[in-house]
């Protein structure tokens, strides 16, 4: 139908579709809980459209019915969508490991109210426990959770960089005042900026509701032009120490503009990022050289090539920017381990091969051990190829298998036998890490 003559209740239903269209993205990408002002505005906003969707009046004209009706399932679908955001499992995961990382910036970084440098080495291990269970809260992928988890990752370690920083600070400043008149104001100063560090670490934890990013901002901005309005006639040692409280305030500041920076820069996203890209690279090849090896005729030949280059792999591995990103740091863990699984898989076939042409007596129990190694060799290949997820049958019965091998060691009697002893610690560590491995491949994990 032409729009000229289009019925105006279309037409309607049309602009209402392309104002709900034109905040979709904004309810894709919501990362907060139901409480913040966003949520509460584009409910606010989709329930308007909603009321106005309801008042079209169809004239009993089943288009028009239809089309309402289709308007109406649109918008409560973005509705819908917004609400599982803010109360969505790992979302509310999150904010649990937040409060818990709040609530140790209320108990423990007392000192930083009062200029001081002194942190527990409780508050420290506190802290990076926090980040390491926020690099571990699954994704799957969802923008609003990826948005979420990296937003609650940079305040985080934004507050432990600033700690960092602070107490590495040099001993022999802040200079004597006897040194030059301006030395006076620039201790002053300093100290303003060291009170600045608590009020903005209580800022980007929310436990200050008093202060403002604008307001700290101006606050910062006045003391970096007090110490450019000194003069410091020419002394360098006056001039570096000016510098460096320029550096700590400038610092402070790009802290401020953490979050804006997040969503302009889709910084979240690590899908493009170029460290990210680099160790999907290595986990490609890793995986092109597995297959190699599983559906190989005769592997053993392919065995030193294939170590020699996975070697390799691992010094590439290493060569990763991290970016102070913890879950950059842990993609690349979890690379490392996949690819030092694979070389662990070479190594035991290589051993279980040179075994055979070995034709001695051996001790029944060193005998024992190995044939629970030959086994754990046998697994080992399924757990390489398994994909899926922890529902899984095959999932279940990999575990049980490795849960039998691990019992039948324990049932091995060394008899004294220093080598059995060895040999049997060995594989019981082996059939733990295959374990592990099993888990870390089924766990759903995605940057």
């Amino acid at each position: 139908m032409e729009m000229g003559n289009q019925h105006p209740s279309i037409s309607r239903l049309q602009e209402i579709q392309k104002e709900v269209k034109s905040i979709e993205q904004q309810v894709l990408g919501f990362s907060g809980l139901s409480d913040d002002k966003n949520y509460k505005k584009l409910e606010r906003i989709l329930t308007k459209q909603l009321f106005e969707i309801d008042s079209v009046d169809t004239e009993g004209k089943g288009d028009i019915q239809q089309a309402r009706k289709r308007a109406a399932q649109e918008t409560e679908r973005l509705l819908k969508e917004l609400e599982q955001n803010a109360n969505h499992p790992h979302r509310l995961e999150i904010q649990n490991i937040f409060e818990e990382a709040q609530a140790l910036v209320k108990e423990k970084v007392v000192p930083f109210y009062s200029g001081g440098n002194c942190v527990t080495d409780e508050f420290e291990e506190g802290i990076q426990d926090v980040i390491l269970r926020l690099t571990h809260v699954k994704t799957g992928g969802k923008v609003s959770l990826r948005k979420a988890r990296y937003h609650t990752l940079t305040k985080i370690c934004a507050v432990q960089e600033i700690i960092e920083n602070c107490t590495k600070r040099q001993p022999s400043l802040p200079l004597s005042e006897d040194a030059h008149p301006s030395v006076a104001k620039i201790n002053s100063v300093m100290c303003e900026v060291n009170k600045t560090r608590g009020t903005l670490i209580a800022l980007l934890m929310g436990v200050n509701n008093k202060e403002t990013c604008r307001h700290l901002s101006c606050v910062l901005s006045g003391l970096m032009a007090d110490l450019d309005a000194l003069d410091v006639c020419g002394r360098t040692e006056i001039r570096n120490y000016r510098k460096e409280v320029v550096e700590d305030i400038n610092q402070l500041l790009r802290y401020l503009d953490l979050e804006e920076e997040a969503d302009t820069t889709y910084a979240f996203d690590l899908g493009q990022n170029h460290s990210i890209l680099k160790i999907e690279k290595v986990l490609k090849r890793m995986r092109e050289i597995k297959t190699e090896l599983l559906q190989a005729q005769n592997p053993p030949e392919l065995y030193l090539s294939a170590k020699t280059e996975l070697q390799g792999l691992i010094g590439q591995l290493d060569e990763v920017s991290l970016e102070k990103n913890p879950c950059i740091r842990e993609a690349r863990r979890r690379a490392v381990i996949e690819v030092q699984t694979l070389i662990t898989y070479i190594d035991l076939k290589e051993a279980l091969e040179k075994r055979k042409l070995l034709a001695c007596e051996e001790h029944p129990s060193h005998k024992a051990v190995w044939d629970v190694l030959g086994n754990l060799s046998e697994i080992q290949g399924e757990v390489l190829s398994f994909d899926g997820n922890r529902t899984d049958k095959n999932y279940i019965r990999l575990e049980e298998l490795l849960t039998k091998q691990l019992l039948t060691l324990d049932a091995v009697d060394p008899q004294g036998e220093e080598k059995c002893k060895a040999a049997r610690k060995q594989a019981v560590k082996l059939a733990q890490n295959i374990l592990s491995y099993l888990d870390l491949k089924s766990d759903e994990w995605e940057y």
